[in-house]
């Protein structure tokens, strides 16, 4: 069964929404938190990286959903 083009399109809104996000990840530097006192960051550096971590999984996820959704929809109608 396909979803419907409007799943679709929430689908691709997500992935790039996930995208921007580890993109904006990505290019932070977490570890210039290393160079000032523990009592004046403004994040856990090993907070970012665990969102960082669990961001590339929700973009696997959405990648898994939209591979899922174009097999479901080469194979037509029926149930996979």
């Amino acid at each position: 069964m396909s979803l419907p083009a409007s799943d679709d399109a929430f689908l691709y809104g997500l992935e790039r929404n996930v995208r921007a996000e580890l993109t904006a990840i990505e290019t932070s530097r977490p570890e210039d938190a290393l160079a000032v006192p523990s009592d004046e960051w403004m994040f856990d550096p090993a907070d970012a990286q665990r969102e960082k971590a669990g961001v590339r999984s929700l973009l696997g996820a959405v990648e898994a959903l939209e591979d899922g959704s174009r097999a479901a929809g080469r194979d037509g109608d029926r149930d996979v």
